[in-house]
Formats: structure tokens, sequence, C-alpha cells
């Protein structure tokens, strides 16, 4: 399976979630028609982890042969920064995907490995942080997981390994430290309440995207506003009913949103002059950047507690092995899951992407309160349909906005 994802993948480029950027709940896309395969593609990268949040959150460009197999090359970064915007936002209508079954069938496998990584991850990284609430060290673990990922790509000639200077670095810096922010204050999120209020209060970050990019000069119309208010009052009645309730916990879902989407606005700003780096490079390169940002902090927040939270662990669990097979799993899926989405994205337009990643956080949020048994009251199930709905009405209402202005340019 993580074989299949390798090969299937090709580059992810910085998302439009960079409000006019967007890795994590956020995109402007300049494509070609799916009836001139041969035409690049070129995707933005925030629209994963939290879509029209996130996730870090990381789009997938593919250039496909006739015969449909993958080629890894590099991909221009000037469209992929020029295309950054508002969240989950193209002209390109909704039937784009060829009549095809074999396409039809692809996409399929592509949605269902999408879901079952994220779940998978989900599931996995709060099974670990329930007997090992060390989240600083857990967070850095699946950063270095996707590093060596990039490395190996990057060694073995998968992935053409790029051209870099001082100033790409530099340019990196700034993105590259909202992306940890994002990641870490998730992860601290996720350690202390259910996965599922986290994903709730996670599906406000458009809320942060519109009120940003407003104060930085961009504009919405009355129906992109409207959409937002479901979303907070979803949010609020989920937080207020939440039976697991943490006021530390909801903290680390509001700055995630915060990190991400700062990530987004920043990225639009400084990686506007790297065309020769493709979207996976790009991507590779915030990872290992995050890393280095995270684990020093992670070893001074909480450095002296992992030994003994080692050994605590292990004695309830038993098995040290099965300890480690958690976090492995926690880190391998939480790369895997980006890249699945990234592919999806590839083959259908940003507003069918929105309506699947926000059937991906319902799925994931009932599959968290199945697997985990989090006792859940009516209230608070209300309250996160409400603030899911409002998501994805912003999507739509995102998408109307951004074709108007493009058949007015």
């Amino acid at each position: 399976m993580m074989l299949l994802n390798l090969l299937s993948s090709s580059s992810v480029s910085f998302s439009k979630s960079l409000h006019k950027y967007p890795v994590n709940n956020p995109n402007i896309a300049t494509r070609t028609s799916v009836s001139h395969p041969s035409k690049l593609k070129v995707l933005n990268f925030n629209r994963i982890n939290s879509h029209p949040t996130s996730k870090i959150d990381e789009v997938i460009m593919f250039r496909k042969t006739p015969c449909g197999l993958v080629n890894f090359g590099a991909r221009p970064t000037s469209q992929i920064v020029k295309a950054a915007s508002d969240s989950s936002q193209d002209s390109i209508p909704d039937g784009e995907i060829e009549k095809n079954p074999n396409k039809t069938l692809q996409l399929a496998i592509v949605f269902g490995f999408w879901y079952f990584q994220n779940i998978v991850f989900n599931i996995y990284n709060k099974k670990a942080l329930n007997i090992f609430p060390y989240p600083w060290l857990l967070a850095s673990f699946q950063l270095f997981v996707g590093s060596i990922w990039m490395l190996v790509l990057w060694a073995t000639k998968l992935q053409p390994c790029p051209k870099i200077d001082k100033s790409f670095i530099i340019a990196l810096l700034g993105p590259a430290l909202f992306h940890t922010i994002g990641h870490i204050s998730a992860c601290v999120s996720f350690s202390k309440v259910a996965v599922s209020f986290t994903h709730v209060i996670k599906s406000a970050e458009p809320v942060f995207s519109v009120v940003f990019s407003s104060a930085l000069g961009d504009t919405y119309p009355l129906s992109v506003w409207l959409s937002i208010l479901p979303i907070v009052m979803g949010c609020s009645l989920a937080a207020v009913t939440e039976v697991s309730f943490n006021l530390g916990g909801l903290w680390g879902a509001m700055i995630s949103n915060v990190g991400f989407v700062l990530r987004n606005i920043y990225s639009k700003k400084s990686l506007q002059n790297f065309k020769q780096v493709n979207g996976l490079n790009l991507y590779g390169w915030i990872t290992i950047l995050s890393f280095f940002y995270l684990f020093p902090v992670a070893i001074f927040v909480e450095g002296s507690q992992w030994v003994p939270g080692y050994h605590k662990a292990i004695a309830s669990i038993g098995t040290p092995s099965t300890f480690y097979l958690w976090v492995m799993i926690s880190g391998v899926f939480y790369h895997l899951y980006n890249q699945s989405s990234y592919q999806a994205l590839d083959d259908i337009s940003p507003l069918s992407f929105s309506v699947g990643n926000t059937m991906k956080r319902v799925v994931v949020i009932v599959s968290s309160v199945i697997v985990f048994r989090n006792p859940v009251r009516p209230l608070n199930a209300l309250g996160s349909a409400i603030a899911i709905l409002g998501t994805f009405l912003y999507s739509q209402a995102s998408s109307k906005k951004k074709a108007a202005v493009e058949k007015k340019d």
C-alpha cells in the first residue's frame, strides 16, 4: 500500500489555502483539461490537512503518460505560488472527470486509500498518545519519518533532487515555522481531547482564513461571510457540550488553525521566485526544516520526561513491539494520507475535493468515536454536524467567488 502511494505521487505544491496560498481546514490552481493529459496540471498545497482547512498540512501534481504511468520530474513552482488563493476555489466545472469506467475506478481507489490512511493515522496517533502522552516527541518523529521518506526518494532518483541555494532555504524558513506550529498544536490537542473534538475545531480553519486575509486587504462577498457563521456556531456548541473538553485541547486545535493559515499566507509572499523547485520537493524541504525547528524545542519542553514515560508506557501495554508499531504507523501514515489527498485533488475540481474532504472529516470523526467509544451527547453531535456543514457551504461560496473573479478578468 505504501509502494502504491509512492508510485502514484509525484509532487506536492503549496495550496491555495495560501490566501490568494494551501499542508492541513484551504486554493486556486491552474489546471488543464483532462482531455489533454500531456499538459501540466498545477495544484496547490494547503488543501490537505484541513481543507478548506489542513491539514501539513500539502498538493501533489502528476504528469501521466499515455499509458497512465506516472513520471517523476520537476514541476515549476511559479504556477504553484501564482495559484495560491482562497480555499478550494477553481473555475473548472465539477464534471471534468472523464466518463471512463477505469478512471472512475482509479479515483475511487485513491479516495479509498486517502480515507483509510487518514483513519489509520488518527487511530494509531491517539493510541500512542494515550499511553505515551508526549506530543512533542511524537510530532517530531512524524516529521522525521517524512524527512527520511524524501531523502530516500532523492537518493534512489525516484524524485529528482532539487538544486537549492541559500536564498531558497531563507524563503522557506517562515512557511516551515508556521507549518511546525500548526502540526505540533494539532498533536497537543489530540493528546488532551477526543480525536473527534479536535477535528470539529479544526473544521473552523476557514474562519481564520477569511479573517486574516481580510485584514491583509482581501475582500469576500456576503455569501462567504454568512457561510462561516454556522462554522462558528457549530464549533461553539460542540465545545460546550464536549464530554472530554479540555481547555488545552481546544487551544491546541485553534492555534493549529492559525499556524496553517499563516503558513499559507506567508508561503505566497516568500516563494514566488523559485520556479526550478517542484511541489514535492518543496513539501520535502518544509518537512525537513520543520523537524529541525521542532525537535530541539521538544527536548527542552518534555525531554526529561521521555525515559520515565517510555517505561510507564511499556509497563502499561506489556509488549514493547506493540508500542513501537503504533508510533511507526502514526509516522508513516501521517505522510501517506497527505500524498493520497493530493492525488485525489489532481483528478477532480477543487469543489469536488472539498466535498470529499468534508466527508473524510465525517468518516474520521465517526471512526474515532466507534474505535475509542467516546460518549457523544446529542447536542455535541448536532454542533459537529453544523460546523462541518458550514465548512461545506464555505467551499461552495468560495468557489463561486473565484469563478466570478476569473470571469471578470
